[in-house]
């Protein structure tokens, strides 16, 4: 075969929607895609929540000041007196940053090697071990940015023990998403 009829084989290949490698690579770039549109929703929510007075938290954010008074019944019931309960949002919050952030960067890690080499030009197949490790990294900065964002917020206030919640939470939903992520990889 000459080089012009392999090159009109990869051509035609490339172009047969039929092809699994082809339709492999579309998935993953839709799953590429879809990870990082679930990333930006939860900092749009998490901005839009620390941008919310702690009144218009617990009357003015629909489902989510539903919530936030049950959280505080319940507190209150099991405790025997009134309970802060806005720590659960920043880790409920944070918790599925974290996850959303492993899963949308293990599209671009490599599955190993140093620090300095992580980024590649395009998704890969491997699960990275360093996936969690950076999105907890990300989703800590983005909780110093949140904490920083609450000092212009009325009622609110920027709070260190909020920001180690957030990175807690954080480092624990990539965690949870990376064993997941493996376990499903094992069983194929």
């Amino acid at each position: 075969m000459t080089n012009e009829n392999a090159s009109q084989n990869v051509a035609n290949n490339a172009s047969n929607p039929e092809n699994p490698q082809v339709t492999g690579n579309s998935q993953r770039k839709t799953t590429c895609i879809i990870s990082w549109i679930a990333v930006i929703a939860m900092l749009v929510l998490i901005f839009f929540m620390s941008s919310r007075t702690g009144n218009q938290i617990d009357t003015g954010t629909g489902i989510f000041s539903v919530v936030k008074q049950w959280l505080a019944t319940q507190a209150a019931a099991l405790f025997g007196h009134e309970v802060d309960v806005s720590p659960v949002g920043h880790f409920c919050e944070y918790l599925v940053l974290g996850a959303a952030l492993c899963n949308a960067a293990r599209f671009h890690l490599k599955p190993q090697g140093p620090a300095g080499a992580l980024l590649v030009a395009k998704p890969i197949d491997a699960l990275s071990k360093w996936a969690p490790v950076v999105a907890a990294a990300l989703s800590s900065v983005y909780g110093v940015t949140d904490e920083f964002h609450q000092i212009f917020t009325p009622g609110r206030s920027c709070d260190p023990m909020d920001w180690l919640v957030d990175t807690i939470a954080a480092a624990l939903g990539a965690l949870i998403c990376y064993l997941v992520l493996k376990a499903l990889r094992a069983r194929r």
